[in-house]
Parts: structure tokens; sequence; C-alpha cells
């Protein structure tokens, strides 16, 4: 007889894979899909290109369009240089919290999920459940449109997709998009006495942050919209984390790397801000090439996630709220998975269990009670299912 794992017992499994976005996460894709199937239950793959990881997905029920599927992501974010004070890849319960890795964000919405796949096939649900679990989530969304892509086809349709985020069981039907670029300033090295004869790709670089800073005071100083008022903060913003470049105090840097990202209100249309940014940059490009031609800036822009719009009266939004009795209006300003789901054609909203202020953090936990409101989350939902 085929082993039947509680929901707690599956996230001990899902925690113990160090899944970390570099690293590979066939191991933990390869236990789901053998736990399903010791369940009759068929999975599918898609693989990233390079075969070192796989999303996977999976249909329980009558094969036909119209159902809910469940969707995480199964990827987290590094441990190094981080204190713990027990061993992230075992989860630990003490004091009413499962600390571990990935507990909250998101392998405890991960764990309902499997578990309740498990479940609909067991109760031989009338409407379809399906499970959908990406990869490289972490480094900008970049893996679920193509796993969505690929389900077309293979699973039916469904009309509904829960993605489980960190929300604390609430119903979000709202999150900004947004994108990163990596920008590379190359400049050209003299003795910092000789600066005009030389161009300081940290300097040039500045001009570039300096732009973003002054964006983002015109944005907050405009008129709020009723869209943009229901996010903290209430307009869209763009922000650099990371810079490095130069070698020496008395010499014009010849490199300067930085990241920047833009986290835009829905309904502002993202490609004009990505054209703003990229026209600034061809400007700052051909000032820099006037001095050095071999001076220049390079853009790589490595995500592009879509806002989540709120819809009227969707779907996803009014299933959640039934089987949550969340009536309440909640948006995030952090980007997820939801909003490319909508973009295929899905009702979408963010559900699940934990608070999104513990994820990426050393000693990172799941509140047992969040874990439990997830659980009672699965067990209504598979009723409106049956």
């Amino acid at each position: 007889m085929a082993e039947l794992l509680s929901a707690r017992q599956i996230l001990d499994r899902l925690v113990a894979f160090p899944t970390v976005s570099r690293e590979t996460n066939l191991p933990l894709i390869d236990w789901v899909e053998e736990y399903l199937a010791s369940h009759g239950i068929v999975s599918h793959r898609y693989w990233h290109e390079d075969r070192t990881k796989a999303a996977l997905f999976a249909h329980v029920g009558p094969e036909v369009d119209g159902g809910v599927v469940l969707s995480g992501h199964t990827d987290v974010v590094p441990v190094d240089g981080q204190n713990w004070a027990t061993d992230p890849w075992t989860v630990v319960e003490k004091d009413g919290r499962l600390y571990g890795r990935g507990a909250c964000d998101m392998k405890g919405f991960d764990a309902l999920a499997i578990w309740a796949l498990v479940e609909a096939k067991r109760r031989n649900v009338s409407r379809p459940l399906q499970l959908a679990l990406s990869f490289d989530e972490e480094i900008g969304c970049t893996g679920a449109p193509p796993m969505i892509k690929a389900m077309q086809g293979v699973i039916p349709k469904a009309a509904v997709a829960i993605i489980g985020e960190p929300s604390r069981m609430k119903c979000v039907n709202g999150h900004k998009g947004g994108a990163g670029y990596r920008v590379h300033v190359k400049g050209f090295e003299v003795h910092s006495s000789l600066l005009p004869e030389g161009v300081s790709a940290i300097m040039e670089a500045a001009r570039l942050i300096c732009w973003l800073n002054d964006r983002n005071a015109e944005n907050a100083a405009k008129p709020v919209t009723a869209v943009a008022g229901l996010f903290r903060p209430p307009f869209t913003t763009l922000h650099s984390g990371m810079i490095k470049g130069g070698t020496a105090h008395n010499i014009t840097a010849g490199d300067c790397e930085f990241v920047m990202e833009f986290r835009i209100v829905p309904g502002e249309e993202p490609e004009a801000w990505y054209a703003r940014w990229e026209e600034e940059v061809a400007r700052l490009d051909a000032a820099m090439k006037a001095v050095r031609p071999e001076a220049g800036i390079h853009l790589d822009r490595f995500f592009d996630v879509p806002p989540l719009v709120p819809e009227t009266e969707g779907a996803a939004e009014t299933q959640v709220r039934r089987l949550t009795g969340d009536n309440a209006t909640h948006v995030v300003s952090y980007g997820t998975e939801a909003g490319q789901f909508q973009a295929e054609g899905y009702s979408a909203v963010v559900c699940g269990p934990g608070d999104i202020a513990q994820a990426h953090q050393a000693d990172e936990y799941l509140e047992v009670s969040e874990f439990n409101a997830g659980k009672s989350f699965m067990e209504k939902l598979l009723a409106d299912l049956a």
C-alpha cells in the first residue's frame, strides 16, 4: 500500500531538499513525482534548458476545463552569511513555530497543495484540482511562464489559479509588476588628475542612479490614483540595491556594475517605463562615447513580471473569499507568479499561509496556526470541488 503522508510530514520532506535557486531542484521534483505516482497521479515536467531543474504539474479529477490549480515555487533563497539557531534544512517545531528555510516561502503551501492533490484523488472530486510547482521564482519569476505554456494542451485548463505566497491566508487580488536590469557601465581609465580626458564608469553610473531618484520624487508628488492608493507606497518605484566598480581612488573607474528594478502600479504601462529608462541610458551612452568611443553602457533585462490586476468579480477572488471568509481588499507591492497566470487567461489570486516578513530571514519560520489555517482552507476547497 502506498505511503500516505500528512501535510506536516510532506513539509518535512520538502524542506530537507536544499533547493537554493543556484542549485538543482531535481531531487525534490523526483520525490514529488514518485509520491504522486504511488497514489496513481501522473505528473508532467517542464525542463529548464540546461536540464538541471524542472517544473512539475499534475491533474486530478475529470478531464475537463474549469478546475483549480494550486501553484507554488520550489526554489528558496540562500542561507549564506545568516546566523541560524537551527539546521535550516530540517523543520524544527518550537514555541508554536515551524523553523526551516522555505517553511514560510513557500514550502508550507507546497506541502498543503501536494497533500490536497492526493486527497482529491482519494475523494474522487467532481471538479478538477491541479498542482503546479515552478523553479527560479526567487531570481525573477523566470520559471513559471514557460511552465504555464507547457501546461496548455497537456492538462485541461483550470479556471482559477491560487498562488500560495505568504499572505496570512488573506485574499490578495493585486500586486505591482516590475522588471530588473543588470547595468554594465564601461568607462575609460586615466589618472584622476586628468579627469576630463577619461570617463569614470562610477560617476556616469551615479547619473543613472540619480535619474532613478528623480523619478521616485516625481511619482511621489503625483496625485494618487484609486488603484495606486491600495499600495504601500502608493506609486511606482525605481530602485538600485547593488553596485560595484573601480580599482583605485585616483583612477577614473573603468567599470561599474549595478542592478536596478521597477515596481510598477497596475494600470500603468510597464513598457512605457522601460522605454523611458532605456532612452535615458541611450542618451548617456552617446555622451560617454563622445568623450571616448570605447566607453558605453550595456543593459540586460533579467526579469519581467507582470502585475496582478484586480478583477471585477473574478472567479478566483470569489472562490477564495467564500472559503476564507475574507472580504477585505488586500494588495502587495512585491511581485508573484499570479500575474503570470493571469496573463495566460487564468483568474488568479495570492493566498497562502505565513507572513511575508519572515521570508528570506535567518531562522525563517511558519506559525503552526498559519499552517493549520492553510490545512483548513484545503479541506474547504476539497469539499467545494466534491
